[in-house]
């Protein structure tokens, strides 16, 4: 068990690091493309990787933000019902997190596999790399559900 914990962590930091490494990145790509413009120089692939970057950061900054509570939730309802109906209720809309997860996943890499051939215009790799950032960071988020919907269940049984 304590392997497998240290590799999520790692997980964890790698996603953080990568997330940051992508957003600082891409806003430097898209400004030097700016200013580049204004040179009348063009660098087609600089709005390409731009796109790559910007898929990759956000969904793997959501599950960065999911993980840490960071999203946006909605506890009007909840917040005056008693503890374990409450808790009771977070669980159930865990479960339909997962299912969504995975749909997501399943239907990610059937797009990505169809994607395989098409390329970029300005770059030589495939465009399902972008579409791979979908079901690769919904696979960290069941990681993650799994993992909320394990200390709801805990916190059931206090």
């Amino acid at each position: 068990m304590g392997k497998l914990r240290a590799a999520y962590k790692f997980l964890c930091k790698a996603e953080m690091v990568i997330t940051g490494a992508g957003f600082v990145l891409l806003i430097t790509l898209v400004f030097l493309s700016a200013i580049l413009r204004m040179f009348r120089i063009s660098m087609s692939w600089n709005i390409d990787m731009a796109m790559l970057l910007l898929a990759w950061t956000a969904f793997l900054g959501a599950d960065v933000a999911y993980r840490s509570g960071q999203l946006v939730g909605i506890d009007l309802v909840t917040r005056h019902l008693p503890e374990k109906l409450r808790k009771s209720v977070e669980i159930f809309v865990f479960a339909v997190i997962l299912f969504a997860l995975v749909v997501i996943i399943i239907f990610g890499i059937r797009l990505a596999s169809s994607e395989w051939i098409r390329k970029y215009q300005s770059m030589p790799i495939p465009y399902s790399i972008v579409t791979l950032s979908m079901p690769f960071a919904a696979s960290s988020m069941v990681i993650s559900t799994i993992l909320k919907i394990r200390r709801c269940i805990a916190g059931f049984n206090k």
